[in-house]
Parts: structure tokens; sequence; C-alpha cells
């Protein structure tokens, strides 16, 4: 009878400590999952906090006319967070002196127009150059206002292939190679596969391929890339991997302030995107090509990376629509991130 009792109560401390031993998901991820699963998104979600993957999760189909289902590793277009990657190109040979950020572009290339000798590199990261085209007169005085320029990140990309006799594809590639991040491509490499296909959802439900993804400047709009690799962008860029931590901190630095189709008004840095005095509360990037819906974001003060990468495009009429998901998964974050800071 007493070995009896001593069984059940050794059985019964086992389930206790096998429970114990089972890791809970994080809250945050946990609310993150019920918006995606109760949500039209089609797409992967990848929340990593302190530097450990909290959610992975991919929903819908990377080719819908055949319904294949999408893979957390499968590739997508993601638009504008390729800004931040060229920015970053253009500031490692900021800081190894081969350029200096104040230098009038016409140091570097050769254009007909007088005003590439008052436009710097500075003014191109930053969107405040004017340039509306290579032949024409600028749209506006050089530093006076921000006007968002996918033109003027290709013409980095050009100052880049000047200075290193590379074209923009080896240097990205190589960039990407050196630090592990081995599913992010540029466009024209033949060597990737799984980049899922993507689509227009139309007023009537039904969806059309879009076919021209790829078309934008690569430099600020068009490279590869997926959840896992761009996780690892955002840790080895605010940890202090790619650029110095004093680098980092002038790309964190507002030098424009934008009207941002979701956000309103926002600061603009170097390939950044913030919120007025909450660059070490939430920073990062949306981006969009066609079809491709994006969001790639880093929050200092709890330590969380959130990655959301869609290949269906809806109402495209009202971005805010467009962006619901990647926005109301960021407000999540946020407002943890503004408890743990205080503000």
């Amino acid at each position: 009878m007493i070995l009896k009792k001593v069984l059940v109560l050794l059985s019964f401390s086992l389930i206790i400590t096998f429970y114990g031993c089972i890791k809970s998901k994080p809250a945050l991820a946990e609310e993150v999952e019920l918006i995606v699963n109760n949500s039209e998104f089609n797409g992967v979600v990848l929340i990593s906090q302190n530097n450990e993957q909290s959610l992975l999760k991919a929903k819908g189909f990377a080719d819908i006319e055949k319904r294949v289902p999408l893979k957390t590793s499968d590739l997508f277009v993601i638009g504008s967070i390729s800004k931040q990657i060229t920015a970053v190109l253009i500031l490692k040979e900021f800081e190894k002196g081969s350029i200096t950020l104040h230098d009038p572009i016409s140091k570097y290339l050769k254009l007909a127009q007088p005003w590439s000798n008052t436009i710097t590199i500075h003014h191109l990261l930053t969107h405040t150059h004017g340039i509306v085209d290579v032949n024409q007169d600028l749209a506006f005085e050089v530093g006076s206002q921000f006007q968002y320029s996918q033109l003027g990140y290709e013409l980095l990309a050009n100052i880049l292939e000047k200075v290193k006799g590379q074209s923009f594809q080896e240097i990205s590639t190589a960039f990407f190679r050196e630090n592990g991040l081995m599913k992010t491509f540029h466009p024209a490499d033949t060597t990737y596969s799984d980049l899922v296909k993507g689509y227009i959802q139309n007023s009537d439900s039904t969806f059309t391929f879009e076919t021209t993804s790829l078309e934008n400047y690569v430099p600020a709009g068009a490279l590869i890339s997926n959840v896992e690799d761009l996780q690892l962008w955002n840790k080895l860029l605010y940890s202090g991997v790619l650029v110095n931590f004093e680098t980092l901190e002038l790309m964190k630095t507002r030098y424009a302030t934008r009207e941002h189709p979701i956000f309103g008004k926002v600061e603009y840095g170097y390939g950044l995107l913030f919120k007025d005095g909450q660059a070490n509360v939430e920073v990062g990037a949306f981006g969009y090509a066609p079809a491709f819906v994006s969001a790639c974001y880093y929050y200092p003060e709890i330590k969380t990376s959130i990655v959301v990468l869609e290949n269906v495009a809806r109402n495209l009429e009202d971005f805010k629509k467009t962006f619901a998901v990647h926005s109301e998964i960021m407000a999540l974050a946020k407002q943890a991130a503004l408890k743990e800071s205080g503000l």
C-alpha cells in the first residue's frame, strides 16, 4: 500500500516536471498568430524575441492557381526594404573612407545637369535631392524638402559600382554571402529558387498574377529574400555587425519628415523610418513591389524583430487596408516596447 502511494506520487511529480519543462509560447507570438489565423493574410510571418524565434508561420499559397502551399523558407520580393540594404552598402564605403556622405555626386557620376555638383550622397540617401529625371531640372531646391525617390537609390548603386569597379549585382551578392544571408538575392542572380508568385486580389475576390513585380529599380525595391534572412539582417544590423554603432546612429537620425501613406508623419534616416523620438522603440521599413506587401521592423527596447512578407495585395486604393495585418502586428510589438521604455 505504501509502495503504491509512493509510485502514484512519483508519477504525479514526473507529470508536473514534464509540463513544467514545456515552454509556453510568448504572449506576443500568440496574439500575432491569432491575427494571422483570423485574417485573409497570404504569406509568412516571423517573430524573434531575444534572438530566439517565437513564431514562424506560413499561411496560404505560393501559387494560387496550382494551390501550392507556402513554405516558411519561400522567397519574396521585398520592395523598399531593399533601400536600407543599399544604404548599408554605401555606409560601409563611408566607413572605409572610399566616400564621404557630403561628396557631390559629380565626383562619381558623369551627369550633364549642373545640379550634380550640389546634390550629395546624403541627399540621395534621404530623398531630399529633387531629381525626377537625370535629363531634367530639379523638382525643388536641393535639401529643401522630401520627395520619395526610387531613382535616388539607383544612383547610389551607380556610385557603388564606380567606387568598387563591380556591378551592383556582384557587390550585393558578395555582401549577402559574406554575412550569411544565403537566401537574399539580386533578381538577376540565376541561382535562386522558391520565389513565390505575386497576386492582386480583384474586387470580385478573384486573383490576378502580377508580372511586373521585379521591374522596379533593384537597389530601391526589387531585392529578393525570405523571413529568416531578414530576421538575421535585423540581428546583424542592430548589433553593430554590418556597420559600427556610430554609423548605425546615422541611419537612425532624423533628416527629413515624410508624410507616410500608413503612418502619417514619420521621420526618415538612411533607409529607415521611425516616429519622432522613437528610433529606439520601433525602426525599420515597409516594402511594396507590385503584389508583394512587406514589413521588416526591429524593437530595440524589447529586442524583438518582426518580419511580415505577403504575396497577395488587396485594397490597393487604400494602403492602410493593404497593410492592415502588418500594421496590427506591429502595433502589438510597439505597445510592448513603449511600455518597456516608459514612454
